[in-house]
């Protein structure tokens, strides 16, 4: 089972490479929302922002989040790691229900771009 702080560099590697990204992808990254990503196996949600191609983490707290965050994902942490490091497919673990993903759908639409 992956550690918060294993869930917590996933996410600023996924952050590093979301900025480092061309064209299409930069494009999505581009987003100006509130981001939270709920941790399940451990029980916490990472919440932060994605703004100027980057996601940054404000806080971890532990359980649900507080506030309805425009951009929502849910998963496990392995599955977090896995998906960052290439080795989970994003499209078949959302349609396995694996990992959750909700947005608005101009949202969605964007973001797709990036999964």
């Amino acid at each position: 089972m992956a550690t918060i702080e294993e869930c917590r560099t996933a996410l600023e590697k996924l952050s590093d490479n979301m900025r480092g990204a061309g064209g299409d992808v930069r494009a999505a990254a581009a987003l100006d929302r509130s981001v939270s990503c709920r941790i399940t196996d451990l029980d916490v949600t990472f919440v932060g922002r994605m703004t100027g191609g980057r996601i940054t983490v404000d806080e971890v707290l532990q359980g649900p989040p507080r506030e309805k965050a425009q951009i929502r994902l849910s998963m496990a942490g392995d599955d977090l790691v896995a998906l960052v490091d290439g080795e989970l497919n994003f499209a078949r673990a959302w349609g396995s229900g694996r990992v959750k993903l909700e947005a608005s759908l101009v949202d969605l639409f964007r973001l797709r771009k990036l999964l």
